[in-house]
Parts: C-alpha cells; structure tokens; sequence
C-alpha cells in the first residue's frame, strides 16, 4: 500500500502548491491591471479548472521517460511518505475527506433543488419581434414574481417574469436580454457546476472558496461589458433600478446584486478604451505564462515518481 499510496500524495501535494501559486498570479493580475472583466472571468474559470484537472499527471505518464530534468522536492515528499507510513494517519485522513466530500455535495444538491423550487411553471414564451436578440436561446414567461435568470445546465434558457415588457421600455427589455443571453450563450451555468464540483472535491482548500467569489463577481461584470458593447449600458441601469424598486417583487437575485456598485461604475463608464484593450491582452499573456510555468514546474517536480516507477 505504501508504495502505491506515498506517490500519489506527493503528486497532490505538488499539484496544489503550484495551483495554489497560479491562484496567487491570477489574483495579482485581475486586482491590479485594467483589463476586460470578460478576460478576467476566464482566467478565474482557469484557475479554477487548475485545480482538478492534473494536466501535469498526464504529462508525467505520456513522457515520464524523457523527462531526466525532473528532480523531486524532499520536503513536500517527506511529508507524504510519513502519511502514507502511517496506516492510522492515512485513514483518518482519508475519512475526514470523505466525509467533507459527502456534505459538500449534500450541500450542493440541496442549493440546486432550492434554486430550482424557485422557479414556477412557465406560462408561454417571448417571440422573436422587435429586434430583440435571442439568438436561438429559448425566453420562458413565468410568474410576476420570477426574477430575470438563465435556467438549465446543458440547454439554457432564459426566464423572465410575465410583464416585464410593461415595465420596462424596449431598450431596457433588450438589456436585460443582452445580460442574460451572454450567460446562457457561454454555459455560465455549466462552469458554475464544474466549480461547485471542484469545491466539493477540495473543500479544504480556502483559495478555492476565494476563487468562487470572484467568479461570481467577473461572471455579472463581463455579461455587463456585452450590454455595454451593443450601447445600451445605461438601459441596464435604469431596468435594474426599475427591477429593485420596492414597488416591484425584489426581482433580482441576490449574485447579481452583491456587487452592484462594481456594475454601475462599469456601466456608467462606456466603451472600453484602446489602452483598456490592450491591458486585456497584457495579463491575458501574464496570466497564461503563469499558468504554463505552473504546469512546467508541476511536471519538473513529480516526473521523476513515475520514472522511478517504471525501472
């Protein structure tokens, strides 16, 4: 057991040390440079992927023969050889994640079924008719009471509360349409469950609790930059004033209202600039470096397992 069992955590440990310095590197590139918040949601969508898709393991196995360089951290693989030494160690630790991982999706299927509850049944759909863009993505009427929101993990589609065509102008319903077609157009929903996954694999790891934040932030701000880019950036603002307005049922969801002083002062402040474009490509390429060196250092450091494996 030992010798099946001490690799396999040295490779974990290894894995989360240089995904938690790519976290570190996205961190440092979406806080402090300009950029498109679209790019930024994709290098946290990155980061988080990093975090369970070993691409360094299967490196390691397609060419563990022709990778000589790889020279081994003593210290992260001390550590695992006296966990794997340990029967008791390994056990109890093997337990206490299982029984995290158990909670965790408990937890998860619990906030679907919720989210879905909140759904009521659908009472017809939006035609296609003037000029408002559905792009083949199905519009459901529901309630008055329903919010505006993408349901639907594999086939998104959009629903939206029955009169809300009388509450707001045709420019402001086109907004709102623009927001939610980027979510549905880009699987939003789908990514979301991949991290909520990934959360209850590694439920341990408090970065990937911070990585779940600013997903949520940049996924709102980059759907804005959509609405933004087809000019109606400030028909937005008026229909979420219209939608909060205590008048109304609150109307919006509570994710998309967290940070809404962040979406206001984006879309008060117009088409992003050329400079602004050009900062989007700089820590797109930052980021990726970072990205490709903590694959690079992954692979330098763990090869040598699966060479020391295979004589």
């Amino acid at each position: 057991m030992y010798e099946h069992l001490a690799p396999v955590l040295y490779y974990f440990e290894i894995h989360l040390t240089y995904a938690s310095l790519v976290w570190l590197a996205a961190w440092l590139v979406t806080s402090l440079m300009r950029g498109s918040a679209t790019v930024k949601y994709w290098i946290w969508v990155a980061t988080s992927l990093n975090f369970i898709v070993p691409v360094g393991a299967v490196i390691d196995r397609a060419a563990s023969s022709h990778l000589g360089f790889a020279r081994p951290l003593e210290t992260l693989g001390a550590a695992g050889a006296r966990v794997a030494a340990s029967v008791p160690v390994s056990a109890t630790l093997f337990a206490i994640w299982v029984l995290g991982t158990a909670l965790m999706l408990v937890r998860l299927g619990l906030r679907i079924r919720a989210e879905r509850a909140e759904l009521p049944g659908t009472r017809g759909t939006l035609k296609p008719a003037d000029g408002l863009p559905l792009h083949g993505v199905p519009v459901m009427l529901a309630g008055s009471g329903q919010i505006p929101a993408v349901d639907g993990v594999l086939r998104p589609h959009i629903v939206l509360p029955s009169g809300i065509d009388r509450l707001l102008s045709k420019r402001e319903l086109k907004a709102v349409l623009l927001h939610e077609l980027t979510h549905a157009r880009r699987r939003d929903n789908l990514i979301r469950l991949l991290h909520e996954l990934a959360l209850a694999l590694l439920w341990f790891h408090p970065l990937l609790w911070a990585t779940g934040l600013r997903l949520a932030l940049f996924r709102e701000l980059s759907c804005d930059e959509a609405v933004i880019r087809d000019d109606h950036g400030r028909e937005l603002v008026t229909a979420l004033a219209k939608l909060a307005a205590p008048a109304q049922m609150p109307l919006l969801r509570a994710t998309a209202t967290s940070f809404m002083s962040r979406r206001l002062s984006l879309l008060s402040g117009g088409e992003p600039s050329r400079p602004r474009r050009a900062a989007s490509v700089i820590l797109a390429l930052l980021f990726g470096s970072a990205l490709l060196a903590g694959v690079w250092e992954t692979v330098a450091h763990t090869a040598c397992c699966f060479v020391a494996r295979t004589l």
